[in-house]
């Protein structure tokens, strides 16, 4: 078998298949499709400070290579999900990294604060695209500044590996990479949804209840794999590539880009088992061009 090894700055993994946040859960629904020890890495649904009831229906919606979503961080809260869901996965040979939101910074801080110390829990990633209530709702991630103090501020509250989770919905992403890496995180996730809209034009009316949401899936693979590229050419700082990856040639993209692993997140709707099935056809690329590992790919299509 081939050596699939992932080493993420200070976070290793046994491959670098993951999947991504808001697709799979806490892993328990996917795990009567597939063995949760085989992937690379488990990140689990988004955990804010206080249990959130999500946005109203509809807040899901099919469009031509893609899903729209405004489900609106739904999930039981940090302490619930320290009681609840964490004691599941204690044992699981993969890492789980729990990924944070919140309103302030003080939030943020104050759930990897909570998570910290926690046992099963390897790292955390920070999902910057929450808007800000102290600026008006603002997204943290379209600004470089506030960027950089969420980050420092979670930083400060956690000795665990932090990943930092970037939106596309940005003028430049190599600014915002800088200050999440100036924050302190030593890992650097992209991209979250590129924001859309559905109309129902028999109704006239958005699709969704809340209008805008998040466009996942293949039809933003190529502004994933460029902001990728980007990113890495600028930092060269460890990146989990994703963005509407769907076979082990997707993941290979994002691999030659610069990104030393993978995130699969809205196929796994499609096919509960595919990201293992990604996960052999790495293996089996790396055999017939008889590599020793992935290592020696990563940022390999740059000049």
């Amino acid at each position: 078998m081939a050596d699939l090894t992932t080493v993420l700055g200070p976070l290793k993994l046994p491959n670098p298949v993951l999947v991504a946040s808001g697709t799979f859960g806490y892993g328990e629904e996917y795990g009567t499709y597939i063995d949760l020890n085989q992937l690379g890495g488990l990140v689990v649904k988004g955990t804010t400070l206080h249990p959130r009831g999500g946005n109203r229906p509809p807040r899901i919606v099919e469009t031509p290579a893609g899903l729209l979503n405004s489900v609106g961080l739904q999930n039981p809260g940090v302490d619930a999900v320290i009681r609840e869901e964490l004691p599941k996965l204690t044992g699981l040979k993969c890492p789980v990294i729990v990924n944070i939101a919140g309103s302030t910074v003080g939030e943020y801080a104050e759930v990897a604060a909570r998570l910290n110390g926690q046992p099963s829990v390897a790292a955390l990633e920070i999902n910057i695209s929450c808007p800000n209530v102290e600026e008006g709702g603002l997204a943290f991630g379209t600004d470089p500044v506030m960027v950089r103090d969420v980050v420092q501020a979670v930083r400060e509250a956690t000795t665990l590996p932090l990943i930092c989770k970037l939106s596309p919905n940005v003028g430049d992403i190599v600014q915002i990479a800088e200050a999440a890496v100036e924050g302190g995180a030593q890992i650097l996730s992209l991209i979250n949804t590129v924001l859309g809209m559905s109309i129902d034009v028999q109704a006239r009316r958005p699709v969704l209840a809340n209008t805008f949401g998040g466009l996942s899936g293949p039809a933003i693979r190529p502004i994933a794999l460029r902001m990728v590229w980007e990113v890495y050419a600028a930092l060269r700082v460890p990146i989990i590539g994703m963005g509407g990856i769907t076979s082990g040639q997707d993941a290979l993209e994002f691999i030659l880009a610069g990104a030393g692993a993978i995130a699969v997140g809205s196929a796994n709707f499609v096919d509960p088992r595919i990201s293992v099935r990604i996960i052999r056809e790495l293996e089996a690329y790396i055999e017939s061009q008889g590599l020793d590992g992935l290592s020696s790919l990563v940022g390999a299509a740059h000049p």
